[in-house]
């Protein structure tokens, strides 16, 4: 789910785990600063500032990599901003299903939650979703 604000992530084993991207924002033309939360039971994390540089490969790109092997790959994939505050690390489950699972950290902490997406055309949405975001186009 998105709207112009913010890009919701749900998870479909368990619709209480998720990730939301939110309170984008830019001081120049070549960075995007955004927040991330992570919810599950008995966990709420938040990270005001990730940064996003227009220079490097943003997380859109990943996604859609992902969105393009729909049909399965082996072992881990993964996905970090440059300070590491957010990672993401993808795995590929029979069935068509793509575990993503959401790092963040700051300051001496960490917390991580996995949602389960279909391979495919909601990784695919959610690429989209991500890269009007990080380009504010709403």
């Amino acid at each position: 789910m998105t709207s112009s604000e913010s890009v919701i992530i749900r998870c479909q084993d368990h619709a209480a785990v998720g990730v939301t991207f939110r309170d984008r924002f830019s001081f120049d033309a070549d960075s995007v600063h955004y927040a991330v939360e992570l919810r599950a039971p008995g966990l709420n994390a938040r990270v005001d500032e990730v940064v996003s540089w227009i220079w490097d490969s943003d997380l859109a790109p990943f996604l859609e990599g992902l969105a393009a092997d729909y049909r399965g790959w082996e072992g881990e994939r993964s996905w970090r901003t440059d300070d590491a505050d957010l990672t993401v690390a993808a795995v590929f489950r029979s069935g068509g299903y793509v575990g993503l699972t959401w790092t963040a950290s700051g300051g001496g902490w960490g917390a991580s939650v996995t949602t389960w997406l279909e391979a495919g055309e909601q990784v695919a949405a959610l690429a989209a979703d991500i890269r009007q975001f990080l380009r504010g186009e709403r």
